[in-house]
């Protein structure tokens, strides 16, 4: 994957919360924190260009690039830090104002013809029968008419993470899908199994507010 575009931009974007939060969340000294997001661009960049390409009908690129960021990060500390540590270093590092933004207005899209239209084509696409830093997923809606559920059968964060030797934080990026539809205003999430603990799938439920 080429460095320059949307590798380029979301460094560009979150490199500064990523390193306060090494300060504010993990209790670093601000001038090694400084010196380990120095460490942590230079692995960033290594991460993306070992990364294939996507398909451009894929909508996972994103996340398989905050994937490289954390994990630049995480391999850059002096010291391992504990899951939790992580799972609230990588949240509020995360949930910067643009990125509300961006939960806002997929609220607002949420549950749309557009929406459901892009599931079912993602559905579809199975990119990560190509890609195996991407996803399968199955788009299951709700009888009652109360949502969906997105049903993943491969995911291209347990790869990367597993491949770094970081397979223990996976856990600290799915929680972030809770804050997100926090964050989006529209729907309850709810979650009974991941790949990352030895589940036979990662299913992210979406359920509308109230149903």
């Amino acid at each position: 994957m080429k460095y320059a575009g949307m590798p380029w931009g979301m460094w560009l974007l979150f490199e500064k919360s990523f390193t306060d939060k090494l300060v504010t969340v993990l209790k670093m000294d601000p001038a090694a924190g400084r010196e380990t997001a120095s460490q942590a661009h230079a692995k960033y960049r290594q991460i993306i260009e070992k990364l294939p390409e996507f398909e451009k009908e894929d909508r996972f690129k994103m996340n398989i690039i905050s994937c490289a960021m954390l994990s630049a990060f995480l391999l850059s500390l002096p010291e391992k830090p504990s899951v939790d540590a992580v799972t609230e270093y990588y949240r509020s590092a995360m949930m910067i104002r643009p990125m509300l933004l961006f939960c806002r207005l997929g609220g607002k899209n949420k549950f749309t013809d557009s929406d459901i239209k892009g599931m079912k084509e993602t559905a579809k696409l199975k990119a990560a029968d190509r890609n195996p830093y991407s996803w399968n997923m199955e788009f299951l809606p709700y009888k009652d008419g109360s949502g969906y559920e997105a049903r993943f059968s491969r995911c291209g964060i347990c790869t990367l993470m597993k491949e770094l030797d970081l397979f223990d934080y996976v856990p600290a990026m799915c929680r972030l899908d809770y804050t997100m539809s926090e964050a989006g205003g529209v729907t309850d999430f709810i979650r009974e199994y991941t790949l990352a603990s030895g589940g036979p799938y990662c299913d992210c439920g979406y359920k509308k507010k109230g149903r």
